[in-house]
């Protein structure tokens, strides 16, 4: 068990780093993912694992807390309507957009199936010059998984089969029931390790970003910073993405709505 004054003083400690805060109802989780690396260090009690790390100050044990509080399972091709309307983009801009300068972020690309469902849609539209794809992520982790490119069967349940065919391939034997990203394609997109409340890494510039379901973890003034920070990386005429479920509305952003969580400069040109 994990008492209130150490879920505490580890939320604490998790918000200073993340910018995330996490709410009292997420006691029990923290407790069961910590639960692991408690075992590591020999310690059957969380408790005393949260004790011990509060009195070390261990760096690479924090990364591990970092790690172990930000995993989350997502899948290829989430948001579909995203997607589609990357692909119209592609579509009109195919004229306008010289050969090698159209780049995409995920800022928050997790374990990489975001970034890699936008690199088959690039592949698709461009084959595999001209473009690349850049994936960011809080957790070491996260970017480690995602540079590995294999991952279970059922996070590609919503990937046109086309594009599944073309860009993975299919586990056997000891690898049944899961998919490997093609070397061809994972070589067109780049993982490291950054915080979006901090200082951004030096990455460029981008034609279109996506920055989906990480806002819901912030305060508007928080979203608001973190938008503000991401938007210095889109170019004029680029688009920003955000999920579904996350609203900038009502925070003196300088965007405009283009679609439903879609957006662009408030003062780039249409």
């Amino acid at each position: 068990m994990l008492s209130r004054h150490s879920f505490q003083a580890v939320a604490a400690m998790f918000h200073e780093v993340s910018g995330i805060q996490l709410s009292q109802n997420k006691q029990a989780l923290v407790a069961g993912r910590l639960q692991k690396l408690a075992q590591a260090h020999g310690l059957h009690d969380v408790e005393a694992y949260v004790t011990q790390l509060l009195q070390e100050h261990d760096p690479q044990e924090l990364v591990k807390v970092i790690d172990r509080l930000t995993t989350n399972e997502t899948c290829f091709f989430r948001e579909p309507q995203h997607f589609d309307h990357l692909r119209r983009m592609l579509t009109e801009r195919c004229h306008s957009t010289s050969a090698g300068d159209f780049r995409v972020w995920s800022a928050a690309s997790s374990s990489g199936e975001e970034a890699y469902s936008i690199a088959m849609v690039l592949g698709h539209h461009f084959g595999l010059t001209g473009w690349q794809v850049i994936g960011t992520d809080l957790s070491t982790a996260m970017v480690q998984a995602a540079r590995q490119g294999r991952y279970p069967l059922e996070r590609a349940r919503l990937t046109p089969m086309p594009l599944l065919r073309r860009w993975c391939l299919k586990g056997q034997g000891d690898h049944l029931g899961h998919l490997m990203v093609m070397p061809t394609l994972r070589r067109r997109v780049h993982f490291e390790c950054a915080n979006l409340t901090r200082t951004l890494p030096e990455i460029g510039q981008f034609d279109v970003i996506f920055l989906r379901n990480v806002l819901i973890y912030f305060d508007s003034a928080g979203k608001a910073d973190i938008v503000r920070r991401v938007l210095t990386r889109l170019k004029p005429a680029g688009l920003l993405f955000t999920g579904h479920a996350e609203s900038i509305t009502n925070l003196g952003l300088p965007v405009v709505s283009v679609a439903p969580a879609v957006h662009r400069h408030a003062q780039a040109k249409k």
